[in-house]
């Protein structure tokens, strides 16, 4: 049961990918930028999909149980693309101008939060000025209830690999923990820390270290038809 979760989105990668080869000419360096952060993307929602894979050897009854809670329905009505694009679009109104970035990749949307934005100074609570924006992320996440939400917390290497891996998964468990307050099922829910493993900019600079330093919250569609 597997592949009932996992093939289609790698499968909309591949084809997501494969129309983005071609590139405007002459970028900017704005756009440069932004395109070397995206390459990334797509490491980085494999490793998600790799991590759920070694996490659970019965991943397909626990979509069960996620569906049965939604409502009982095993098919996502008008399909998995549409049912995306309409969190997609309603995430997108609700987060411009608050620096949280959303990603489109095949079937999979992500929330890229910078921890500076998140997070008080040097710890896990979140930040009272963040709570408007992740309580507009909660409402979208309840209202969509046939989604898997993995979250993940992601640091530079300033730390070192222990203190990197900790402070990810406390990030990631923050996060999880608001959204349960909010009525989310818990059972959707897979918080979890890369540590310093996936960067999306260079260590080499502080710019760089701030932007790595982030938790991504990434929604995949449970469609158990």
């Amino acid at each position: 049961m597997k592949r009932s979760l996992l093939a289609p989105i790698f499968a909309s990668a591949l084809v997501l990918l494969q129309a983005c080869s071609t590139f405007a000419p002459s970028p900017s360096k704005q756009e440069i930028n932004e395109a070397a952060i995206g390459t990334r993307s797509d490491t980085i929602l494999g490793a998600v999909l790799a991590y759920l894979g070694d996490q659970y050897k019965n991943r397909y009854q626990r979509n069960q149980v996620i569906l049965a809670a939604a409502g009982g329905d095993k098919a996502i009505l008008g399909g998995v693309d549409y049912y995306m694009s309409l969190q997609e679009t309603r995430l997108s109104k609700l987060l411009r101008g608050t620096g949280v970035r959303l990603e489109r990749l095949g079937n999979a949307i992500s929330l890229i939060m910078p921890s500076h934005i998140v997070f008080t100074i040097d710890s896990s609570d979140i930040s009272t000025q963040f709570y408007p924006v992740l309580h507009s992320v909660a409402m979208v996440i309840a209202e969509y209830d046939k989604t898997l939400v993995v979250v993940a917390g992601h640091t530079d290497r300033d730390c070192g690999a222990g203190c990197s891996l900790a402070l990810s998964l406390e990030w990631a468990r923050s996060i999880s923990g608001y959204l349960m307050s909010k009525d989310i099922f818990a059972d959707r829910l897979e918080p979890t820390g890369f540590g310093e493993r996936y960067p999306i900019a260079s260590n080499d600079s502080e710019e760089g270290k701030r932007l790595n330093r982030r938790v991504e919250i990434t929604l995949l569609p449970i469609d158990g038809s």
